[in-house]
């Protein structure tokens, strides 16, 4: 029985900056890259006409809204920059060591992230002593689409040597609920706490309980 998880909102808490656009900005500026005047506006616009649930890295998206207003910057300064701008404080949710605990007892046990920031996950499961916790991580921006498109369950369910319609999902959004449009199942910690897991998926090991 493979288990995945969500990480943020469901196993951390993270800090991230209220404006993103202006943190963007400010570490921008400390590389000497020019802020257009109208920077929030570009920040907010598309800029690739990609289908909705597809996953632009964030630096992609920086550099194409730098271009529109003829901004000219290297791809390492402005990844630098945008990995600088989402630098969080983490903090484990309670009962995070109960429930992989439970997850591991049942079968592989892996993370699948909607983030476009570059290094943001593997950075923060670092800081929540999680690093060594899943036998495989899919994140959006790898896999190039965001949950709920099927894509990021399929490529996990592949990575864990598992069949998608086998997957318990553990989240926290909707975007979590995806999971069941592979025909797997959604376990959501705001109705069962990490702390309850193992109840949870005992309770739901039959198939009728999908």
């Amino acid at each position: 029985m493979p288990v995945s998880f969500d990480l943020f909102g469901t196993l951390v808490t993270a800090t991230m900056p209220p404006d993103p656009a202006a943190a963007v900005a400010t570490e921008l500026r400390d590389r000497d890259v020019p802020v257009p005047d109208d920077w929030a506006t570009a920040y907010a616009t598309p800029q690739m006409d990609v289908p909705a649930t597809a996953e632009i890295p964030l630096p992609a998206h920086v550099a194409a809204a730098l271009r529109s207003r003829d901004v000219e910057a290297s791809d390492g300064v402005v990844r630098r920059a945008v990995i600088a701008a989402f630098d969080p404080d983490v903090r484990r949710r309670p009962g995070v060591d109960t429930a992989l605990r439970a997850a591991r007892e049942r079968g592989p046990v892996g993370l699948c992230s909607n983030c476009s920031v570059p290094e943001l996950v593997s950075r923060t499961l670092v800081r929540a002593d999680l690093r060594d916790a899943f036998d495989a991580v899919v994140t959006s921006a790898a896999c190039g689409f965001r949950k709920p498109h099927p894509r990021p369950f399929e490529t996990l369910a592949t990575e864990l040597d598992s069949d998608a319609a086998d997957l318990i999902h553990v989240g926290d959004s909707e975007a979590d609920e995806g999971v069941t449009s592979v025909g797997g199942r959604f376990v959501d910690v705001t109705d069962t706490p990490l702390t309850d897991l193992d109840a949870e998926l005992t309770a739901g090991g039959d198939d009728s309980c999908r």
